[in-house]
């Protein structure tokens, strides 16, 4: 199930996400608007649910966070981007990933 995110996740929430692929989550993050969506089988449907909310495709960048250990790799299908200078699975913008990281485990692990 893939979730809006403008606020920390509940447990309950946190489970819903865990449904598809149960070790992970897939997020997708808006890094202007400092949400995401959690959940779902691919990262491209996260990405569609946040451009229907009015997201920009330049701003929208996926990441995998996994619940046992939160580690949070910044790699996903829809990062491969040659016209923002992005030619790879991860994210190689340093300045992305540390806009990325804060927002995801504010909302996935509840810390600020």
């Amino acid at each position: 199930m893939i979730l809006l995110l403008r606020e920390p996740a509940t447990p309950d929430q946190i489970d819903l996400m865990l449904a598809d692929w149960e070790v992970l989550i897939k997020v997708v993050v808006d890094i202007r608007r400092r949400i995401l969506t959690g959940g779902g089988e691919m990262h491209a449907d996260g990405e569609a649910v946040l451009l229907a909310d009015g997201s920009s495709q330049e701003d929208l960048w996926g990441a995998n966070w996994y619940a046992g250990s939160r580690e949070i790799r910044f790699e996903a299908l829809i990062n491969i981007r040659p016209r923002q200078g992005n030619r790879r699975l991860q994210v190689d913008s340093e300045v992305i990933r540390s806009t990325m990281e804060p927002i995801i485990r504010h909302v996935l692990e509840g810390t600020s």
